[in-house]
């Protein structure tokens, strides 16, 4: 929103979708509240198996080399999400990438707990770098947010999107307004967050490599896993 030359307020067609979704949903809340989980009309989705150990160039490192951050104890992560995965990957070159996947049956609010921006600070990282991107892959533009962290000597590029239902969505007004759309039809969205890291001080090569190893991956999954992990389902 913003006011113009003559005085007049002039609102952004962002602005006024989320208004109308907003005043929509307010009074749909009046004859019913959303209680059909979409999880529930589809296949349950399974991190452990659905994520291959090996793929492409890279395989899963058993002895972990570094921490992959997930500071929550394990019991504030069973109450906010159904599904935890974290590993670490190395490819024959020695390069390491970690992987971290959260999914949610209930995406209203709860994976923002799991925003590297909210678990990075809070394991002691300092945040120097937040921008939005697009990760080409030969399914679509994924729409990611690309952070840079320290904490001492560790430098730790990494990348990261939001899923709602089979949708990725880019910032705080895109992932209200889709969780908005569903509520209109009284369902409830689940989602998921996508999470790729790398120690490295070379912040265009590690984009680069997280960018190959996320399409790697989803070349190796199916079709159906692939839409639910890249957010590249409903138009």
């Amino acid at each position: 929103m913003r006011i113009n030359d003559s005085g007049f307020v002039r609102v952004n067609r962002t602005g006024l979708l989320l208004a109308a979704l907003m005043f929509a949903a307010s009074v749909g809340a009046i004859v019913a509240r959303p209680t059909a989980r979409i999880s529930g009309e589809r296949q349950a989705i399974s991190l452990e198996t659905t994520i291959p150990r090996q793929f492409g160039e890279w395989r899963e490192e058993p002895q972990l080399y570094v921490q992959v951050v997930n500071p929550q104890t394990q019991e504030l992560l069973d109450k906010l999400y159904s599904e935890i995965l974290a590993r670490t990957y190395v490819n024959a070159g020695g390069y390491r990438i970690m992987l971290s996947l959260a999914y949610g049956s209930d995406q209203r609010g709860t994976l923002q707990a799991h925003k590297p921006e909210v678990c990075y600070p809070a394991q002691g990282f300092v945040v120097k770098k937040s921008e939005p991107g697009l990760l080409a892959t030969p399914y679509g533009d994924i729409p990611v947010r690309r952070l840079f962290a320290t904490m001492g000597a560790r430098q730790e590029p990494l990348t990261y999107w939001f899923t709602v239902g089979d949708r990725a969505v880019q910032g705080n007004t895109h992932k209200r307004i889709v969780e908005l759309s569903f509520g209109l039809t009284g369902r409830i969205p689940d989602g998921m967050i996508f999470r790729v890291s790398s120690i490295d001080p070379d912040q265009a090569r590690a984009y680069e490599l997280q960018e190959r190893f996320v399409n790697q991956l989803l070349r190796a999954v199916s079709p159906a896993e692939r839409k639910r992990l890249s957010g590249l389902g409903d138009s």
